[in-house]
């Protein structure tokens, strides 16, 4: 680009306007002293500070825009990366258990694998995504369950029940699974014998309402919160701020509560 025309592009033109109207300022004080109080001088006056007023708006509408966009940037990045983080425990037992049955049980590993694949290609293509419709959630989560079915060796007693009015609603992909796999990790994993989880999903057009209750073994309780439930508190307050309400019951003997409201 020639430098004539360097000179006159909008970034330039934008830095070079406050010393414009610097150097007018200075000029019409000092010019102020000479003239006095002519007409013309004090309409040139007004009109001036009037177009350097309507300048200085402008000028914070933009820097406050720019703030606005950089924030929405960073939360992206963030959710991106939170986003990136979910699941990796499932995934590997499911690969070491896979390594066991593919001799004992070809056919089942075969299933295995199919449900595997369709879990690992929506997590990762879909679960990048924005928005995700609730019907394809909750896909997600009996997929989930069923694998977990056919991991476990013992007596599993999982429910879940689902009632939802509309099955497109939109929501974040990938949060209500982060509490399914606690309830498994912490609890069915750990209990030798009737081990239970009970999961409950009602939504509206408007609202989402999911609760999930399993047992535990209380000998092997830790206080410190979970990398997946830390994840989810910060998406929550980066998606859905002042939209969403997460209530974890205090352990009551053996059982373990948790409660997620969504307004959508």
């Amino acid at each position: 680009m020639p430098f004539y025309q360097q000179l006159f592009t909008k970034r330039t033109l934008q830095k070079l306007v406050p010393y414009f109207f610097i150097g007018t300022t200075l000029l019409i004080l000092i010019f102020n002293d000479v003239f006095g109080d002519e007409d013309g001088y004090v309409v040139f006056s007004l009109l001036f500070f009037t177009g350097m007023t309507i300048w200085m708006i402008w000028w914070l509408i933009v820097q406050i825009k720019s703030i606005v966009r950089l924030k929405r940037e960073k939360k992206q990045v963030e959710l991106m990366h939170l986003k990136s983080q979910v699941n990796p425990h499932f995934f590997f037992n499911l690969l070491n258990m896979l390594y066991g049955l593919v001799d004992q049980d070809p056919a089942k590993a075969q299933q295995v694998i199919l449900q595997l694949s369709d879990m690992m290609r929506y997590s990762i293509y879909e679960g990048q995504n924005d928005w995700v419709s609730l019907g394809d959630e909750i896909t997600y989560l009996e997929n989930y369950m069923e694998l977990h079915r056919m991991r476990y060796h013992k007596q599993i007693d999982i429910r879940f029940e689902v009632d939802v009015e509309d099955k497109t609603v939109q929501l974040m992909p990938l949060l209500f699974i982060i509490l399914v796999e606690n309830a498994f990790k912490h609890g069915v994993e750990k209990l030798r014998k009737d081990a239970f989880v009970q999961i409950r999903l009602k939504a509206s057009r408007k609202h989402i309402d999911f609760s999930i209750e399993n047992n535990f073994d209380v000998e092997q309780v830790s206080e410190k919160a979970g990398i997946g439930l830390t994840n989810l508190k910060q998406r929550l307050e980066l998606a859905y701020f002042d939209r969403h309400e997460l209530e974890i019951d205090p352990p009551h003997a053996d059982i373990y509560r948790i409660r997620l409201s969504l307004s959508l």
